[in-house]
């Protein structure tokens, strides 16, 4: 049952910490073959919901160690109609695992609240294409009409919020959100943005928050960067700029190459973890309202950790 979606409290001040890399620690750290990077059927089996309830543990004993807020996302990224399909889910199997997924949340948040902190339960959803460039772009209808059913199906389920994550171009973007608004659930929206801090399709990250709280009356709660280094997103600040205040969360990448490069690259770059804290905390100089932190590609509880650490210790006042 839903129990934050009225008053999501990462809106209130505080701290909240999410998970890190979830596929590329599951295939570089655990070896577990995941076809189409996909980690969501994993909770078709006992075996694998055990291996995700300890990869969520890691993060959950870090934020309740460290007295952060918890936000849990799905493991459920690729669980959409075109990659569902390709992975032999028809639309039933597919909600079911949707529903397995938040399910393996929930069990996790009654017993991390019982040691006092807030957990949210986030419905994930991933993009209909590539998350590093923008292949099959659809107009703001049909990516609302493409992903309503995952996101009803996360409503129904008792999500506090959905959160789309890796998103390249606004209109997808758009229909996330309307989807989102229709089923009656909060909302969040991570872009991703190359090396000089623009999305794949060239348009600034203030440019495409703004389009989407245009069109969308600012529905979503608020925006994310994910897949990218911090260098990266530092060159899309602008500090004079009010979209600042909309941009709450980061999950970035360990490494600093380009989503090409790290496309070609055969092993992980796992980067410093304490240099990856100490880059996040210098962040939050600039950014007013970051509150939401974790990981993407290459990082794992460690850089989580370490992110903890540093931020948790920043005095915005002194800055």
């Amino acid at each position: 049952m839903a129990r934050y979606r009225n008053a999501l409290p990462q809106l209130s001040g505080g701290l909240f910490l999410t998970d890190g890399g979830l596929e590329t620690t599951l295939v570089f750290h655990e070896g577990i073959e995941l076809p189409d990077f996909a980690a969501f059927p994993l909770v078709d089996s006992p075996d694998g919901r055990r291996v995700l309830r300890a990869y969520y543990r890691r993060y959950a004993e870090i934020a309740a160690r460290l007295g952060a807020g918890l936000i849990l996302e799905s493991p459920t990224w690729r669980a959409n109609a075109d990659w569902g399909a390709r992975l032999g889910y028809g639309p039933e199997a597919l909600a079911d695992a949707n529903r397995r997924g938040l399910l393996l949340l929930e069990e996790l948040r009654e017993e991390y609240e019982n040691r006092g902190i807030p957990v949210v339960l986030s419905g994930c959803v991933g993009p209909r294409g590539d998350g590093y460039a923008p292949d099959r772009m659809m107009s703001a209808d049909e990516a609302a009409a493409y992903h309503r059913a995952q996101v009803e199906t996360f409503a129904e389920a008792g999500a506090d919020m959905v959160c789309a994550m890796t998103l390249n171009y606004v209109e997808e973007a758009v229909g996330v959100a309307s989807a989102a608004q229709q089923a009656g659930v909060p909302v969040a929206i991570s872009f991703t943005v190359e090396t000089d801090g623009a999305l794949p399709t060239g348009q600034g990250l203030g440019a495409a928050v703004a389009q989407v709280d245009d069109a969308t009356a600012a529905y979503p709660s608020y925006y994310l960067v994910n897949c990218a280094h911090p260098t990266h997103v530092e060159r899309a600040l602008d500090v004079r700029a009010p979209w600042m205040e909309r941009l709450r969360g980061l999950r970035a990448n360990a490494s600093r190459m380009s989503h090409a490069e790290l496309n070609e690259s055969p092993v992980l770059d796992a980067g410093d973890p304490a240099e990856f804290g100490r880059e996040h905390a210098a962040l939050m100089a600039r950014l007013p309202s970051l509150c939401v932190l974790g990981g993407c590609c290459g990082t794992d509880h460690r850089h989580v950790e370490q992110i903890g650490i540093a931020c948790l210790s920043f005095d915005r006042r002194a800055s």
